[in-house]
C-alpha cells in the first residue's frame, strides 16, 4: 500500500492543526508537521508517524531542509488575521505570504514533490447577490480596496502553483475557501475573524453583544471538518495537473441572523446593539462549488446550526474565558 509522506506548514495554526489531527488519524501515513513561533502540541494519540520541525519559511536553507522526502505538501501557513487589520494594517498579509509560498514552490520542484496543496481564499471575489464560480473572477475588475494586496497576493500565489504545474510532474491545487470555522480557530478579538469574534462575544456576554458594522455583511462559513475533507478528495480525485476550486458551505448568513444563532444555541436571553464606528468590510459573497462535486465528488456535511453547536461545545471545553487562549 502507498505510505502518504505528508509534509504540512503551518501545523499549530487553525487550518493546519485540523489538518493535522485529519491526516494524523489516518494509518499508513508519515507527516512532517511545520512549526515556527508556536509550540508543538502532544500528537502521541494520533497513530500516524508524525515528526515536529520548527522552521522559518521565510529562510530557503529552511524550506529547502522540511522539503527532503515529502511527496505531498499542505501548505497552512499564512500571515493572517481579522478585518481590523485588513483595515488598518493592509502590508502584514503580503510580502511575508508572497516569499514563503514562492520559496516552497521552488524547494517542491527541486525535491519532486508529487502534489502541493495551497489554501488560497475568496477575497479577489465581488460582492454578488448570485453564488460565485471559479471562473467568476474578472482581473479587469478592481477588487475591494480593503482586499487589494491580499487579494492580488493570493492570486499570485495561484499563478505561481499553475506556473510549477505547467514545467514539472507535480499537481498543484488552489483552494478558494470561504470563511473557515470551528475547534482552534481565534476566539481573541485582536486577531478573530467575523464568527469566532462572535462565539467569544456571546459566550462572554451577560446582557448585551455589539455588533461591528451594521450587520448586513453577508458571510459562507464553512465548517474546518468540511475543509479538511475536501483535501483528501483533493489528494485522492483531482485528475488535471492544476485545480481551483471553490470550497464552501454554498449559502450566505448575515452577521445579524449569524449573532442570532450563537445566541439562540447559547441559550443566552441577549440583546444585540451596533457599533457603526469600527471596521467592517461591507460585502456579501456565497460561493457555488459545483465543480468540486463534479470533479472531486466533494460537498459540505454540516450546516450552520450543527456548527454552531460544535464550536461553542468545543468553546467551553477548550478557550480560557480570561485571555481567551487554549487552556493550559
Amino acid at each position: 500500500m502507498f505510505k502518504r509522506n505528508i509534509l504540512i506548514c503551518g501545523a499549530t495554526g487553525f487550518i493546519g492543526r485540523n489538518v493535522l489531527e485529519y491526516f494524523g488519524s489516518l494509518e499508513n501515513t508519515s507527516i512532517r508537521a511545520v512549526y515556527h513561533i508556536r509550540k508543538p502540541y502532544d500528537v502521541s494519540n494520533l497513530p500516524a508517524d508524525i515528526e515536529w520541525v520548527k522552521a522559518d519559511l521565510r529562510s530557503p536553507s529552511d524550506v529547502e531542509n522540511i522539503m527532503k522526502g515529502v511527496s505531498i505538501v499542505i501548505q497552512a501557513a499564512a500571515t493572517t488575521s481579522g478585518a481590523k487589520d485588513i483595515v488598518t494594517k493592509p502590508y502584514i498579509h503580503v510580502t511575508d505570504n508572497a516569499v514563503m509560498n514562492s520559496l516552497l514552490l521552488r524547494a517542491a520542484y527541486h525535491n519532486d514533490v508529487k502534489h502541493f496543496i495551497f489554501f488560497s481564499c475568496t477575497v479577489m471575489y465581488q460582492s454578488s447577490n448570485r453564488a460565485i464560480k471559479e471562473n467568476d473572477y474578472n482581473p479587469s475588475t478592481s477588487l475591494h480596496d480593503r482586499y487589494f494586496g491580499v487579494g492580488h497576493t493570493k492570486l499570485y500565489i495561484e499563478k505561481m502553483l499553475e506556473f510549477f504545474s505547467s514545467i514539472s510532474g507535480m499537481k498543484t491545487t488552489a483552494i478558494r475557501h470561504s470563511n473557515v470555522y470551528g475547534p482552534f480557530d481565534k476566539f481573541d478579538f485582536e486577531r478573530s475573524h467575523v464568527f469566532g469574534a462572535s462565539i467569544s462575544k456571546v459566550m462572554l456576554a451577560a446582557r448585551e453583544v455589539t455588533v461591528w458594522g451594521t450587520g448586513e455583511e453577508e458571510r459562507d462559513l464553512l465548517h474546518i471538518n468540511d475543509l479538511c475533507r475536501f483535501v483528501k478528495k483533493v489528494i485522492s480525485n483531482q485528475k488535471n495537473k492544476f485545480g481551483l476550486f471553490n470550497c464552501g458551505c454554498g449559502k450566505k448568513i448575515s452577521v445579524r441572523d449569524l449573532t442570532n444563532k450563537i445566541i439562540e444555541k447559547s441559550g443566552k436571553k441577549l440583546e444585540i446593539k451596533y457599533d457603526t464606528s469600527k471596521p467592517t468590510i461591507k460585502t456579501s459573497l456565497f460561493l457555488d462549488c459545483n465543480l468540486a462535486l463534479n470533479e472531486l465528488n466533494w460537498k459540505p456535511k454540516l450546516g450552520i446550526d450543527e456548527g454552531i453547536i460544535d464550536t461553542i461545545s468545543w468553546w467551553k471545553k477548550n478557550i480560557d474565558v480570561n485571555n481567551l487562549e487554549l487552556k493550559r
